[in-house]
């Protein structure tokens, strides 16, 4: 299968969130026609990425310092926001993304999400690199010196040799090597 690329969005530290080098990536409409969280966790778990669980919406804007995390949409409809926390203003960044049934996002470790709106009783499959430790959720209302030392731990977490979508050689790996690159 010929990987489509997928949509690539850049978010700028916060004062509460880390956010990171490496962009989110966002897969349209590329689950398995008439997905299900049993038929998602099969598509995606070959590729190394595996399930730590299925959630509904989640509202508590949050990030994972220790892991990289997919989202994988098989329910409903969702508006995230991404890359700001409840104590930062509009003027510090973030960016609103819809997700439908089928598609797929990626979020780097240090990179904040919530739901802001969702519709079709939304539920998605939450994957993680195969070795990532269990994930820790950061509420984005820590002081700065804690923040910092979340976004070094973030920094830390290693490139997934596999793409959750296309497996070895798929467009991720690629793309967060290069961003990696250049800021080094």
């Amino acid at each position: 299968m010929v990987p489509h690329m997928p949509e690539i969005y850049q978010l700028s530290p916060t004062s509460h969130v880390p956010n990171s080098r490496l962009p989110a990536l966002i897969y349209r409409s590329v689950l398995p026609a008439d997905p299900t969280a049993a038929s998602t966790r099969e598509a995606l778990e070959k590729n190394l990425w595996m399930q730590g669980g299925v959630f509904k919406t989640y509202r508590a804007h949050h990030f994972h310092s220790v892991t990289h995390e997919c989202y994988a949409v098989f329910k409903g409809s969702s508006k995230l926001l991404l890359g700001r926390g409840p104590l930062d203003g509009p003027e510090e960044g973030g960016l609103e993304v819809d997700l439908g049934r089928g598609d797929i996002i990626v979020l780097p470790a240090g990179v904040s999400h919530c739901s802001i709106a969702s519709k079709g009783e939304y539920e998605y499959v939450g994957l993680y690199p195969e070795g990532s430790p269990h994930w820790d959720n950061n509420f984005c209302k820590a002081s700065a010196e804690e923040t910092s030392e979340k976004a070094r731990v973030a920094e830390s977490v290693p490139i997934p040799e596999y793409d959750p979508v296309y497996g070895k050689g798929g467009p991720l790996v690629d793309i967060w090597r290069k961003a990696a690159a250049q800021e080094n």
